[in-house]
């Protein structure tokens, strides 16, 4: 998802009153086409419509700076670690055995 310049920030502000006016249809196709949009009643910003799939990307993005938030710190610590590899000796899966997996892995 990319971030909005200044210009179309003020192109993307639609008045609540669109939707009232029966165009709600037309609303969903402009952020389908054009992406983010803000819905302003009484001139202040009351909600943020934007794509499911923009939406699944910025959920994901978010994960996975939270992940590496936590790995950076346990990093920090310093404690003993040990690689991917040694892990699956430990546990005793294969690469084989993860291909296989039909779930996605974080």
């Amino acid at each position: 998802m990319n971030a909005l310049r200044t210009v179309d920030l003020l192109d993307s502000i639609i008045p609540i009153s669109r939707f009232n006016k029966g165009e709600a249809n037309k609303i969903f196709s402009e952020v389908k086409k054009n992406g983010v949009r803000i819905v302003v009643k009484n001139n202040i910003p009351e909600c943020v419509l934007i794509s499911p799939k923009d939406y699944q990307q910025m959920v994901e993005e978010y994960e996975d700076s939270v992940l590496l938030s936590e790995a950076e710190k346990r990093i920090a610590k310093k404690t003993k670690t040990i690689s991917h590899q040694e892990l699956m000796k430990r546990l005793g899966f294969t690469k084989e055995d993860l291909d296989d997996i039909d779930a996605e892995l974080e």
